[in-house]
């Protein structure tokens, strides 16, 4: 147990799955997971185990923002000795070209924030692991996934006023979410296993989104794709 999690040990598999969502992430035990079992409530940070296709997956919530997840994400590698997180989340395109429901995988995140430079990591750009992302997109190629590869905007603020020309021409981000680079920089730092796969949620330029409801239920080929890896490792 730890200040948050309140699962013992062997009742968090060695690979988890992370959606920021605690609803989502109920919705993929529900729905994905055989045997599953309910083993973190505290906070309504929800975490699930159980079994895909025979072999044990976790699914637990990371909450929003780098703080939430560098929390979470630490205290699986650390002290549940996980050694592989895929997050599963939703993300803002900063161009027209990018589509509704197109499935990126991350390669890299960008940010201002100071998540890793109060840690002694002085860079703005922090990758996946090379290792995990490979057995992605194999798994993609296997099961006839589509997935687009590139940087993505780790932003510390959901409301706040940014270059989108600057960040997508310049900086090479494809689109924008809250948590990934947290997540990369603490594998990075307890040399575990970190990958991200983002569904596109809204389109900063074409003004589209989804609703909540299907933020929630409906991004099922990033999910099927995390955990036909989750089985492969």
């Amino acid at each position: 147990m730890t200040p948050h999690i309140e699962a013992k040990i062997d009742e968090i598999a060695k690979t988890v799955l992370m959606p920021g969502d605690p609803l989502r992430a109920k919705h993929i035990a529900e729905t994905y997971l055989t045997d599953c079992k309910l083993v973190n409530s505290v906070r309504n940070v929800l975490a699930y185990t159980g079994k895909y296709k025979g072999k044990e997956v976790t699914v637990m919530a990371s909450g929003m923002g780098m703080p939430s997840i560098g929390i979470y994400s630490y205290e699986l590698y650390k002290f549940y000795n996980v050694e592989n997180i895929i997050r599963v989340g939703s993300a803002g395109a900063y161009s027209k070209d990018i589509d509704l429901y197109d499935v990126i995988l991350t390669n890299d995140a960008y940010s201002m924030s100071s998540y890793a430079k109060v840690q002694g990591y002085d860079s703005e750009v922090i990758k996946a692991s090379e290792s995990l992302n490979n057995k992605i997109k194999d798994v993609a190629l296997k099961t006839n996934k589509k997935i687009t590869e590139g940087r993505i905007h780790s932003s510390d603020v959901f409301y706040g006023n940014v270059d989108i020309n600057d960040l997508y021409n310049n900086k090479k981000c494809l689109c924008v979410e809250m948590e990934s680079f947290a997540l990369f920089y603490n594998a990075l730092k307890l040399n575990k296993n970190a990958a991200c796969l983002l569904t596109i949620s809204d389109n900063l330029e074409t003004k589209e989104e989804t609703t909540a409801k299907e933020r929630q239920t409906s991004f099922n080929e990033m999910i099927e794709l995390a955990l036909d890896t989750a089985i492969e490792l």
